[in-house]
């Protein structure tokens, strides 16, 4: 089992920038690939970020790419996705999920957070 717990969320105008926080415990959170999703009222819940268990390999949606950056520090059990550039249709809940490989199917991945909500305001 891996417990992730999301943090960073919170209210920004757009234009603006948020770093989110995943943090893992349980088992060798190394071993794991990382991603980002998000979920917007009404919608379903869309591919962000990923990150191999390196952190040599990041792939991103295209929504995104250019503005957001995953990163993860193997010593610390977290993962991150600054967020910069932020746009109202930003705004979502944000999970964190791990995963045995790269992928950008939220089926692929084993584990998940909580979520974090991410408001950005025009």
């Amino acid at each position: 089992q891996v417990q992730l717990v999301e943090s960073g969320g919170g209210l920004v105008q757009a234009g603006g920038s948020l770093r989110l926080s995943c943090a893992a415990s349980g088992r060798t959170f190394s071993y794991y690939a990382m991603g980002w999703f998000r979920q917007a009222p009404g919608k379903e819940r869309e591919f962000v970020a990923t990150i191999s268990w390196s952190g040599g390999n990041t792939y991103y949606a295209d929504s995104v790419k250019g503005r957001f950056t995953i990163s993860r520090d193997n010593a610390r059990n977290t993962v991150y996705l600054q967020m910069n550039s932020l746009k109202p249709e930003d705004t979502a809940v944000y999970y964190c999920a791990a995963g045995r490989r790269v992928v950008v199917s939220a089926r692929d991945y084993d584990y998940w957070g909580q979520g974090t909500q991410v408001t950005v305001s025009s």
